[in-house]
């Protein structure tokens, strides 16, 4: 490895196999219990909780560590009832055929429609911005590298934190997203949207759709070597 700036690696755990074994496991069975929701309660969720999740997110490993992202944490009522008519606008050009009978034929089993209530009911959503350019400090405006890849990273973070938290969640994706970067006040020149993060309790009637609930087993899913 070249020469380069370096502190000792001093925070790092080391635990017993067994112990190891009986995280891995603690923490699959943890994971197991994440659903995908659709239904929200308006229950307040306390800022600070939020913030605490995003950190992590912030935490994630990137591309020369350039780390860019950009988080904006919804709370406003009037900033969430713009972004679901903009929202259900464009879903509903999408469930009308813009989306190709295979694609909604792939949807139907999870129930989806162009109404997305919880975009209002639900206390925070987060939108999530990658970054053309940027760097490990704010004034930078170097070239970010493996961008969708450090996001994608960032963003299974912040959906893991949310569920460590005892919060629920949705991943939207309405195409196109572009109405998020006006609603937002983000920079047109080097940011896109990447996706659209739902995080409450789950309402009283919440459900998961059977279909959600199948998974690959291990055998399709890794192979080791």
């Amino acid at each position: 490895m070249k020469q380069h700036a370096n502190v000792p690696l001093n925070d790092f755990v080391e635990y017993p196999q067994e112990e190891m074994l009986n995280r891995a496991t603690e923490f699959l069975d943890e994971a197991k219990r994440r659903h995908t929701i659709r239904s929200f309660s308006d229950r307040p969720v306390p800022k600070e909780i939020i913030e605490a999740c995003i950190k992590t997110a912030g935490s994630a490993p990137s591309g020369a560590n350039h780390q860019p992202w950009h988080f904006v944490a919804i709370h406003s009522q009037d900033v969430k009832q713009q972004i679901r008519a903009a929202a259900e606008q464009q879903e509903q050009a999408f469930y009308e055929g813009r989306a190709g009978e295979e694609w909604l034929d792939a949807l139907k089993p999870l129930g989806t429609d162009a109404d997305k209530p919880y975009l209002e009911h639900a206390p925070w959503l987060i939108a999530i911005f990658s970054q053309k350019k940027g760097g490990i400090h704010s004034e930078d405006k170097h070239t970010n590298y493996y961008v969708h890849e450090s996001v994608g990273i960032a963003t299974g973070f912040l959906i893991q934190a949310l569920h460590h938290a005892g919060l629920a969640t949705l991943t939207h994706t309405p195409k196109p997203m572009s109405f998020l970067m006006e609603i937002c006040q983000r920079d047109k020149e080097n940011e896109r949207p990447y996706m659209l993060l739902i995080a409450g309790y789950p309402a009283e009637d919440a459900t998961v759709p059977e279909h959600a609930l199948v998974k690959k087993p291990l055998e399709e899913i890794a192979t080791f070597l």
